[in-house]
């Protein structure tokens, strides 16, 4: 008998974060991006909150660490951010 597959989870990226709520960053998802990512303090381990989004959604501001740090990123940049459960 063959073991039960394991139920994928979703990922969540920070591109997903709603207005306020935070998360941590796991890893980087796209080697290119990622060191750029890294070079504006997207390092693994750091919390991240979600401080506001353009009018039509696009760029988001992102406050990273201990709120000394506010970052804007285009959507499709912070969905290669992916975040811990």
């Amino acid at each position: 008998m063959a073991a039960p597959s394991p139920v994928p989870t979703p990922r969540r990226t920070a591109r997903d974060l709603r207005v306020g709520e935070t998360g941590t960053i796991c890893c980087l998802e796209d080697p290119v991006m990622a060191l750029r990512l890294l070079d504006m303090g997207c390092v693994p381990g750091v919390t991240v909150r979600l401080s506001g989004r353009a009018p039509f959604g696009d760029p988001l501001m992102l406050v990273l660490g201990d709120e000394e740090y506010t970052l804007s990123l285009r959507g499709s940049e912070a969905a290669t951010i992916l975040l811990k459960d």
